[in-house]
């Protein structure tokens, strides 16, 4: 029964997620946290943090992280396929349609409408982790690891993983 949960909880977002994995975040984000309770938000931010960090496609190595927390090495195994099997079903079902269809301007238009709501979700789900980091750390805190994040990656250009290594010493020593 755990392995068919780790299935749904990355197959489902895989199905409804449109455009990818920053589109599926925010509903594996409800499957893990809210609907099998298998991680709390600041976990879930943690895996995501981490997640970004490396190299690939994000909603697989939450899969495999998540999968294996939950359910070990086959639940890692487990939950990287759910993460990939809709994108594969579809593509092997649909690649004639895809290739006749993909200069449409209905579907061009269906991607304008969709980009949207995924940003909506994703700030949704940012207001959700800096709400909860400020109940944790404080407002203070909060502030300092934001402040410091921006400057550090949009000013002076440092990869996102030294950003998140140099986040994660701080709260070590500090927090």
């Amino acid at each position: 029964m755990k392995y068919w949960e780790i299935f749904l909880a990355f197959f489902i977002p895989g199905i409804l997620g449109y455009g990818g994995g920053p589109a599926s975040i925010p509903l594996v984000e409800n499957e893990v946290v809210k609907r099998y309770e298998w991680m709390t938000v600041q976990e879930f931010s943690e895996v995501l943090a981490l997640g970004n960090s490396l190299p690939g496609p994000i909603a697989t190595k939450m899969a495999g992280y998540i999968g294996y927390d939950v359910g070990g090495i086959l639940g890692a195994a487990v939950g990287v396929f759910a993460a990939v099997a809709p994108s594969l079903i579809i593509m092997i079902l649909l690649l004639g349609l895809l290739t006749k269809y993909k200069n449409s301007s209905k579907v061009k238009r269906l991607t304008l409408y969709v980009r949207p709501v995924i940003a909506i979700l994703l700030g949704v789900m940012a207001w959700r982790f800096f709400f909860e980091s400020y109940e944790g750390i404080g407002l203070w805190q909060t502030a300092i690891i934001t402040i410091a994040s921006y400057l550090l990656m949009e000013r002076f250009k440092v990869h996102p993983a030294f950003v998140i290594a140099g986040a994660l010493v701080y709260g070590g020593f500090l927090l």
